[in-house]
């Protein structure tokens, strides 16, 4: 046995090792659990809808299915919300009444002693424990019974805390405890809380507790279960080198709590009581006011109380700290601003010299840039002019002697009376091939300049919307509408004229193209009006 005990407590000694390492680490996890509330008390509230949804289906003469149903419900709020607990415990004492099964009617006064007890109404959960017959329950429920008196007692010598009143009411809590623990089953989840609970009211607190540690280290227990047994176990680091073991097994209160939606719990407010001691003022805020907001959710009058009497310490240490750090802040801003401004000072002058050399770069740079572009257009127009304007000084010098020869042929048969003969002159003028060999060499010069426009002009489009001249075409008429922009000619009035249709045929042309194009509106013209001219040494504009 001696060495069984060396070998526990040098688990508890390694255990409380852990434990300090892992304190602030469990903090951090405790927040993200926070934050996760709601998502836990979702899942209570889907419980608790599902078991109101099956006592909606129990027909009313099914007593014992809704007696049953009820404790389920009871179950779910007795920790969570008190009048919905009550609520529903007063419909189990009405069914326990009905049968006339005196059990079930005890069981449910300890049901409503507890909650009673829960919300700070000690005398109402006096009443009801001492309506109880104890010897009519079971030993199980006798254990119940006894633990709850245990803990009516001993909450009422903490909220007493007088020297007159105090070592009374522990001493009962004590004698209860040790009926409810003869009771015990071997090697149960009751005895070594029940036996925790114990040496907590007996002030046994020199070592941790043997029975609250094997609960917690291998013992099969629930969320809200190991959330008692880590609050129980957080009394016995009551020693100042012990706090990081206090506050690992309070924050582990917690996160047992907020996991299995407890409200009626007090290891939030025991933490942030620990916290704000420790200095951690935010974070102490933090947990005082969630256990605040468990207790009114929960209806814990005293707790209540408790907790509103030193919320407004933490909340006004908070502020200060707050302050503190608004000051700190601003001298450091001011620190900060002062060497940026000095920084700024000097950059400024820096800059304004670096700028001043860029704008003279940039505007060399710049008249570079337009001088080359200029340049470019000289050239590309100065070689458009010089094809073309060659080409209708041809046609042009041609035209004229063929109407020098027309002239001369009509005044002889005008001088010789052959009027006839005039007008056959005249029919012999074919204006429509005077037209298509105009056409033909307008198209041979434009492609001289420009040899890659319409391959460039059928990029712009999908393959099956290209346009390309049949066998006996320079350039068919879309092309040449194109063509004619690309020389400058871009009004539908002219284009019109020079092609010999009307202005809205010119504009369904254009539209018609314009629609399949693979992009739009004004960025197609800018395409076309970017395609490149060759020089006479054929190397790109």
């Amino acid at each position: 046995m001696r060495y069984f005990l060396v070998l526990f407590f040098s688990l508890i000694s390694c255990f409380q090792c852990f434990s300090a390492k892992n304190a602030d680490s469990l903090l951090k996890e405790l927040k993200i659990e926070l934050s996760k509330k709601s998502i836990y008390d979702n899942k209570k509230e889907l419980r608790i809808k599902a078991l109101k949804l099956l006592i909606e289906n129990i027909p009313n003469g099914k007593l014992q299915q809704l007696y049953t149903a009820y404790n389920q419900l009871y179950e779910e709020y007795k920790v969570y919300q008190f009048d919905s607990a009550y609520t529903y415990n007063i419909k189990i004492e009405h069914i326990s009444q009905v049968l006339n099964d005196k059990p079930k009617y005890y069981e449910s006064k300890i049901k409503q002693a507890f909650i009673l007890l829960s919300a700070g109404m000690f005398k109402e959960s006096f009443e009801c424990l001492n309506e109880i017959d104890s010897r009519v329950l079971s030993d199980s429920i006798k254990v119940e019974y006894y633990s709850l008196k245990s803990r009516s007692y001993s909450d009422l010598a903490d909220y007493n805390n007088n020297i007159s009143f105090t070592p009374y009411d522990n001493a009962l809590s004590i004698k209860y405890i040790d009926s409810a623990l003869r009771l015990c089953k071997p090697n149960s989840y009751q005895l070594f809380m029940l036996n925790g609970n114990k040496q907590i009211i007996l002030q046994s607190l020199d070592h941790p507790s043997v029975y609250l540690s094997k609960l917690l280290s291998n013992f099969p227990i629930t969320e809200h279960q190991r959330a008692m047994a880590a609050t129980g176990l957080s009394f016995f680091y009551f020693k100042p080198e012990n706090r990081n073991e206090k506050l690992y097994w309070l924050e582990t209160g917690v996160i047992n709590d907020i996991r299995s939606s407890t409200k009626e719990t007090l290891a939030a407010f025991k933490l942030g009581e620990e916290l704000y001691k420790e200095g951690l003022v935010n974070d102490a805020y933090i947990l005082v006011e969630h256990a605040l907001d468990d207790a009114q959710y929960y209806g814990a009058r005293l707790r209540k109380l408790k907790i509103a009497a030193v919320l407004p310490v933490i909340a006004a240490a908070k502020n200060i700290n707050t302050e503190n750090e608004k000051n700190r802040l601003q001298i450091y801003l001011l620190s900060s601003t002062a060497i940026t401004l000095l920084i700024i000072a000097i950059s400024f002058i820096v800059f304004v010299q670096l700028k001043r050399l860029k704008v003279k770069e940039g505007i060399i740079e710049q008249k570079n840039l337009e001088l080359s572009k200029i340049n470019n257009q000289l050239s590309e127009d100065a070689h458009i002019k010089e094809e073309y304007i060659g080409y209708f000084f041809n046609n042009i010098s041609g035209y004229i002697s063929k109407l020098e020869k027309l002239k001369r042929n009509i005044e002889r048969k005008i001088a010789t009376k052959k009027y006839d003969d005039i007008l056959i002159t005249i029919n012999d003028i074919n204006i429509k091939k005077e037209r298509e060999n105009l056409f033909y060499t307008f198209d041979h010069v434009f492609l001289k300049i420009f040899p890659n426009f319409i391959i460039e002009f059928n990029s712009l489009l999908k393959k099956e919307d290209q346009i390309w001249p049949k066998d006996n075409e320079v350039l068919n008429t879309d092309l040449r509408i194109f063509a004619l922009m690309r020389l400058g000619i871009d009004e539908n009035q002219t284009i019109a004229n020079i092609l010999e249709y009307s202005v809205s045929t010119i504009y369904v042309y254009k539209m018609r193209i314009k629609a399949k194009a693979l992009v739009q509106g004004e960025l197609f013209d800018q395409k076309i009006m970017s395609i490149k001219s060759i020089d006479i040494s054929n190397k790109p504009v």
